[in-house]
C-alpha cells in the first residue's frame, strides 16, 4: 500500500467538540440591550480611521464582520449619508447605527423534520442523514438542520451542548451519524474520537483509475486564499485517511475510505490532493478529468460529491459494548454506479 505521509506532528491533537468535523465559527452573542438605535459623535482622536475601525471602538461588543455587514446593509450613516466601511472619519461627525440581531444570537428552534433513525436508546441516537440536510445551524442555514430536527424529536436534547452532536457530515454527504443524548454519553463519545477508536467508513466514487489502495497522512486547514475551501497546508491539523479499492471502471474508481481523524472535507481534500477528486465535487475538481468521452458527461453532471458514510462503529458510552451499523448508499449514488457499470461494459 502506498503511504502519502508527511509526519510533521509527533503527537495527535485532541478532538474538540466538534470543530474538527465542520465549520463551527459562530459569533458570540451580542449584549442584549444593544439592539436599539444608537447615535455617536465621532471623537476627534478618531480622525483618519476607517469607518469600520471607528465603529469597532465605539461598539466593541460586536465583531468587525458584524459591523461591516450593517454598513453594507445601509444600517449605518455618517451625517445622515450612506457610507462604506473603508470611508475615513475625521472627528466631529454624527454616526447613526441601527443594530440588527443575528440568527446566531437566537435560541435554536425545534422543527418537525423527519429523521431516519437507525438506532436509539437512553444514551445515543444513530441517524442515517440524507443528502441536503445541514447538520448544525450556521451562516446561510439557520433553520432546517439536523439540530433543529433533534430538538423536535427529543426536547431534552436542548440541555446537551449542540443537541448532542459530536461529529458531522457535509450537507451533500449522506450516511451515518451518532448523537449523544446525555452529557455523560457526549463526553465518552468525544473521548473515543480523541483516541481515534470510532470506526467511520465511507464509499466514495473518485475520478481516475486508481491501481491500489493506500494511506494519506497530510495536514488540513483553511485554503490560504480561498477561505470557503480546505486544503493540504503545512502546519495544518493532522489528518489521516485510508482508502481501498471496491470496484474499478474506465475513468473512475469506487473506494472505501476509512477515517482516523475527522477534519472538515477530509476525504474530499485528500482525494483531490492525490489528483483523484470525488465525482460531483465541483469545489475541489480542477479542470477536465481524464475519462472516456462517453462517460465524462455522466460523471461531471452528478450534482454532489459522490460520498456516503456507509459504516459506523463505536463503544457504547454506557456499557462499553462495541456496536456497528451499516447503511447502503442512497438512490442517486446507486443509480450513478449502475449507469457507470453499464457504460463500462459497452466500452471496447
Amino acid at each position: 500500500m502506498r503511504d502519502y505521509s508527511k509526519d510533521t506532528h509527533a503527537n495527535p491533537p485532541s478532538v474538540p467538540l466538534p470543530e474538527d468535523d465542520a465549520d463551527a465559527d459562530l459569533e458570540a452573542a451580542a449584549v442584549p440591550d444593544a439592539l436599539s438605535p444608537s447615535s455617536f459623535k465621532v471623537p476627534p482622536d478618531y480622525g483618519g480611521l476607517r469607518l469600520d475601525q471607528a465603529l469597532a471602538k465605539l461598539l466593541p461588543e460586536y465583531s468587525r464582520s458584524r459591523l461591516q455587514d450593517w454598513v453594507a446593509q445601509g444600517l449605518v450613516t455618517l451625517n445622515g449619508a450612506a457610507v462604506t466601511s473603508k470611508q475615513k472619519v475625521w472627528g466631529g461627525e454624527t454616526l447613526d447605527v441601527i443594530p440588527q440581531s443575528n440568527p446566531a444570537d437566537m435560541p435554536y428552534q425545534a422543527e418537525d423534520i423527519a429523521l431516519d433513525i437507525v438506532h436509539e436508546d437512553d444514551s445515543i441516537i444513530v441517524i442515517n442523514k440524507p443528502v441536503g440536510l445541514v447538520v448544525h445551524p450556521g451562516s446561510g442555514n439557520w433553520q432546517g438542520t439536523l439540530l433543529n430536527a433533534l430538538l423536535h424529536h427529543d426536547p431534552a436534547l436542548g440541555k446537551v451542548p449542540r443537541a448532542g452532536i459530536v461529529h458531522r457530515l457535509d450537507k451533500d454527504t449522506s450516511g451515518l451519524l451518532v448523537i449523544a443524548k446525555t452529557l455523560t454519553a457526549q463526553t465518552a463519545l468525544v473521548r473515543q474520537l480523541q483516541e481515534r477508536s470510532v470506526r467511520r467508513e465511507y464509499l466514495a466514487l473518485a475520478h481516475g483509475e486508481i491501481s491500489r489502495g493506500g494511506r494519506v497522512d497530510q495536514p488540513i486547514d483553511r485554503h490560504p486564499s480561498q477561505r470557503t475551501k480546505m486544503a493540504v497546508v503545512d502546519g495544518g491539523k493532522p489528518a489521516v485517511t485510508h482508502y481501498a479499492i471496491v470496484e474499478s471502471f474506465p475513468g473512475c474508481t469506487l473506494l472505501r475510505c476509512k477515517l482516523e481523524t475527522g477534519r472538515t472535507h477530509q476525504i474530499r481534500v485528500h482525494m483531490a490532493f492525490l489528483q483523484h477528486p470525488l465525482v460531483g465535487d465541483h469545489i475541489y475538481i480542477k479542470g477536465a478529468q481524464k475519462c472516456p468521452p462517453t462517460m465524462r458527461s455522466t460523471l461531471m453532471e452528478f450534482p454532489r460529491q459522490a460520498l456516503h458514510a456507509e459504516r459506523l462503529g463505536l463503544g457504547h458510552p454506557e456499557t462499553g459494548e462495541w456496536m456497528e451499523w451499516q447503511r447502503d448508499m442512497p438512490d442517486d449514488m446507486r443509480q450513478l454506479l449502475e449507469k457507470v457499470r453499464g457504460m463500462a461494459h459497452e466500452l471496447p
